[in-house]
């Protein structure tokens, strides 16, 4: 059993590395999650392994579904404040994209990979396709817009893309999995009053209640920021960040208690909020201290996924198990995504990477758990989450060692046509932006 002191000794370490990390792995391809999960591999597999914590997701399935649960939502709130550019139907067009083409695309060929090469019932391969559908806000910190700005305009159409698709589809995964959920508690067998209650509670109303619950909580919370009368009450004139994470509780709390779907409100409030006062400073304050407690939830989890890794997670994983996370990454994902981006602004090289930096991560790690908690899937727990964490794992590397390279190319390119083009020998955030490549 780990002694308590040598936990928080650990903590200590893993919250001044979560300080540090970013620095000195920046304009490096390596990410902070990157890092943190190969320090827990590499801890544990030391000659002289220092006492860790055992993980088994399994046996611990409540404490690991609620920690990711905690991160994620923190991180939607982050992405949220984080978006400079005003809702709308064509200037989100990416995005909407991504979630009604990408998103359903997606589900079938990956429900279709686990059925046929997994041999797994039509229930569990359901049940993976949805876990690892949604891409993920908490690992994407080198491919999301930046802290936020007075301009509405100095987002390039790749950052914006990954960050608002992230922000929504960890939200909207939820139906698909709640129908895998469904199809266990019934036997595998679905029925017509199965399917109908499905459409109307887990698709229309809960989605409809997480929209609704972020726009009026948003809008309230907006007032309080910015304009409430009293002094007292206007809480940005005070500038506390901590603010943030009783605002993303407080969301997540009451969607829940009307049955809707807290990270899609969550992230609607965020919106709102910045929505009600597009200029402030406080967005900043906000935003830097989300981005803070993110990044220490994250380098937490992604250690201890490490640990996971290298006492033995990924024993229950089968070489098809494999090949079906890797094709995801490297053909489902790409595929969908690139062929749905046509006919939005992006540029053909923005497509590709767009389509490429399809990351999963903490919300397909929650999502499991959260599924886990019903019995019926004919797969044994231990495989699922094999292949679930392999997934993770892949892209974690993946996405981690290309994300720096490829963004700051994107980056210089956009420079270089915007200095070309231009009048001024150093064109604006704005004009660098708004180069298509």
């Amino acid at each position: 059993m780990t002694s308590p002191d040598y936990l928080f000794t650990l903590l200590g370490a893993g919250a001044l590395g979560a300080a540090v990390l970013p620095r000195l792995v920046a304009r490096r391809p390596l990410s902070l999650p990157l890092v943190f999960l190969v320090c827990g591999v590499a801890l544990q597999l030391l000659p002289m392994p220092l006492p860790m914590p055992e993980i088994d997701p399994v046996a611990d399935r409540t404490w690991v579904e609620h920690v990711t649960e905690i991160c994620v939502v923190i991180s939607l709130m982050g992405a949220g404040l984080a978006l400079n550019r005003p809702f709308g139907r064509r200037r989100w067009q990416g995005t909407w994209r991504q979630l009604g083409v990408t998103m359903p695309l997606t589900i079938a060929a990956v429900g279709l990979l686990a059925w046929g090469l997994l041999d797994w019932p039509p229930v569990a391969a359901l049940l993976l396709a949805a876990v690892l559908a949604p891409t993920d806000p908490v690992l994407a910190s080198e491919v999301r817009v930046g802290a936020p700005t007075d301009s509405e305009h100095d987002e390039d159409e790749v950052r914006f893309t990954l960050t608002s698709e992230a922000g929504l589809n960890d939200g909207l995964a939820f139906p698909f999995v709640m129908a895998a959920v469904a199809l266990a508690a019934a036997g595998g067998r679905p029925t017509g009053d199965g399917v109908t209650h499905w459409a109307l509670v887990e698709v229309l109303y809960k989605c409809v209640v997480g929209v609704s619950a972020g726009l009026v909580v948003g809008t309230l919370l907006g007032w309080l920021f910015f304009r409430a009368g009293r002094r007292a009450m206007r809480l940005s004139e005070h500038r506390e960040g901590f603010v943030a994470i009783g605002t993303t509780f407080l969301t997540y709390g009451v969607t829940e208690l009307l049955h809707g779907y807290g990270f899609v409100a969550v992230f609607v409030t965020a919106c709102r909020i910045r929505r009600a006062e597009r200029a402030h400073g406080y967005h900043r304050v906000l935003h830097d201290f989300v981005e803070q407690v993110e990044r220490l939830l994250t380098a937490v989890l992604l250690f201890l996924l490490g640990v996971f890794v290298a006492q033995g997670g990924l024993a229950s994983l089968t070489w098809q198990g494999a090949v079906v996370g890797l094709l995801l990454l490297l053909a489902v994902r790409p595929l969908t995504a690139w062929a749905a981006q046509f006919g939005t602004s992006a540029g053909p090289r923005e497509r590709v990477v767009i389509a490429f930096f399809g990351i999963r991560g903490i919300g397909s790690l929650f999502y499991l758990a959260h599924a886990l908690g019903t019995p019926g899937f004919g797969v044994p727990a231990e495989r699922l989450w094999a292949v679930v964490t392999f997934t993770v794992l892949a892209s974690v590397v993946l996405h981690g060692v290309s994300a720096t390279p490829v963004i700051s190319r994107l980056d210089r390119l956009r420079a270089h046509r915007a200095r070309a083009g231009g009048t001024k020998p150093e064109p604006d955030e704005d004009e660098v932006a708004g180069e298509r490549l």
